[in-house]
């Protein structure tokens, strides 16, 4: 968005990253999209001229992209926010909390950056934006931490193409008082030039938040930007897999085309040829453009060349090995190690089963959960913020191990550690659980409540208490005290 970094570098007079990262967003962006111009279009001789082809692909870097959001913020994941977690849930729920931050996270993987972006709307209604790295400028950061930013969005206004920018700065615009508290600006700017225009009359231009802590939080893949080490920005998770990618678009565009060319051709010596005059006064022969059976062999018109049929074997298995290898390799590159996907039964597999806790794809699953905890746990203290004014809660979040480990396998190690007396039962039920401290201990006592209600204290007829399978004593007199040791009646 050319007209934002023009408003913000030039009008305003901002700092910002280098253009040479959004150039490579773009990039990205094209991989992500699966039609990247300069290598899916590519043109081919067929002895005659030459032909644009289309390569066929696989649209790998999307699919890597896809994994790591579902590995990382699947349904499966809670978050816990104590006496605000009922409001809390209709907040994300308000906000498609669980389907727009997954795909969140699978654009902020595929272009190396995205953004939670919280406000309060003319109804304070509390609001959530989710900003892919191509609508994020930068504009103050410390050690790599992101401290001020602009964040722009596409709008259309009285069939006008608007671009509609909230600047998040610290210091009160005005006066400088509270210059650690962050405010707002609202801007909407022409699409085309970048000029200001009129806000709508629902949006105020300045917005005090009072708030000590940025409305908003960065994502990026926890890997190092070794595109440009001084950027705050993050690399898209197959940046440094480009060519692996592009393997294995190559791999699956041959194994295609083997079924494609694998029919029978013909070669037709040139003077058998259909033949058409040109203009000048040459002749050349006539194909359709689009039939590769026939091919013309060059050859003098009184040659005694014949029709030639050619029947090419289909390499199946070699392609299909070829490509299981690229596919390897591309995965190993993106942090989810080898044996990732197979290529088999005509299409891309993704493994299902139980990693281990040693494999590449577990280490950098764990690493990666870093940050993401870090940006919904400082997400649900602004919502919290806007809320009730205050951010005091513990906040708990939970990531989906299903595939690290089964839960059934976790149950069973707790319970052996516990009667191996290795591992409180405070600690196992937090781990089978998935919950806080306090919550396992709430959970222990309703146990230990439960296990007071025994057999002794349960009146199971009802009635006068007595023990149905105690046979009953004959009746005595109303001064006569039963006897301690008196045999039952019959004995």
């Amino acid at each position: 968005m050319g007209a934002i970094q023009n408003y913000l570098q030039k009008k305003r007079k901002f700092g910002g990253v280098s253009d040479t990262t959004y150039n490579h967003i773009d990039e990205w962006l094209a991989w992500y999209q699966n039609d990247v111009k300069k290598f899916h279009v590519y043109l081919i001789y067929d002895g005659i001229q030459s032909k644009k082809c289309k390569r066929y692909k696989l649209g790998m870097a999307k699919k890597v992209c896809e994994d790591w959001a579902n590995l990382l913020l699947n349904e499966k994941v809670a978050i816990k926010a104590g006496a605000f977690d009922k409001r809390l849930k209709e907040i994300l729920e308000a906000n498609n909390f669980q389907t727009r931050a997954n795909q969140l996270i699978e654009i902020s993987f595929a272009l190396g950056t995205g953004a939670f972006v919280e406000y309060l709307d003319a109804n304070e209604n509390k609001i959530i934006d989710y900003i892919r790295a191509n609508m994020i400028y930068p504009l103050s950061w410390d050690n790599g931490d992101i401290t001020e930013c602009a964040f722009g969005s596409v709008r259309v206004v009285d069939e006008k193409e608007r671009i509609y920018l909230q600047i998040h700065r610290k210091g009160i615009a005005e006066d400088g008082e509270n210059p650690d508290m962050y405010y707002i600006e609202n801007k909407y700017l022409d699409a085309s030039t970048g000029d200001e225009v009129d806000l709508p009359d629902d949006i105020n231009d300045i917005v005090p938040t009072e708030y000590n802590k940025p409305l908003f939080q960065i994502i990026t893949p926890n890997i190092c930007n070794n595109v440009d080490l001084d950027s705050p920005m993050g690399i898209s998770v197959f940046a440094n897999a480009i060519d692996q990618v592009k393997g294995c678009d190559l791999v699956y565009d041959s194994y295609m085309n083997e079924y494609v060319l694998g029919r029978k051709r013909i070669l037709v010596p040139y003077s058998q040829a259909k033949i058409m005059q040109e203009k000048d006064g040459g002749i050349q022969p006539v194909f359709d453009p689009n039939d590769t059976v026939y091919f013309a062999m060059p050859g003098d018109r009184n040659s005694d060349l014949k029709l030639t049929e050619v029947d090419m074997t289909i390499r199946a298995a070699d392609h299909e090995q070829g490509l299981n290898k690229a596919l390897d390799l591309m995965s190993l590159k993106c942090g989810m190690g080898t044996g990732r996907y197979k290529f088999e039964s005509g299409g891309v597999k993704t493994a299902t089963e139980v990693i281990s806790d040693k494999s590449d794809l577990y280490q950098n699953l764990q690493k990666n959960k870093t940050p993401i905890k870090a940006a919904l746990v400082a997400m649900v203290k602004a919502l919290a913020y806007l809320e009730m004014g205050s951010d005091n809660l513990e906040i708990n979040v939970d990531f989906d191990d299903s595939i690290i480990e089964d839960t059934n396998t976790t149950v069973d190690r707790n319970i052996k550690l516990v009667t191996a007396s290795l591992r409180s039962k405070l600690t196992a039920i937090m781990e089978i659980n998935k919950c806080s401290e306090a919550e396992a201990k709430k959970e222990l006592e309703r146990i230990a409540q439960d296990g007071q209600i025994t057999g002794s204290n349960v009146d199971w007829t009802q009635g006068d208490g007595a023990d149905p399978d105690e046979p009953e004593e004959e009746e005595q007199g109303g001064d006569e005290v039963d006897e301690p040791d008196r045999e039952p009646k019959g004995g």
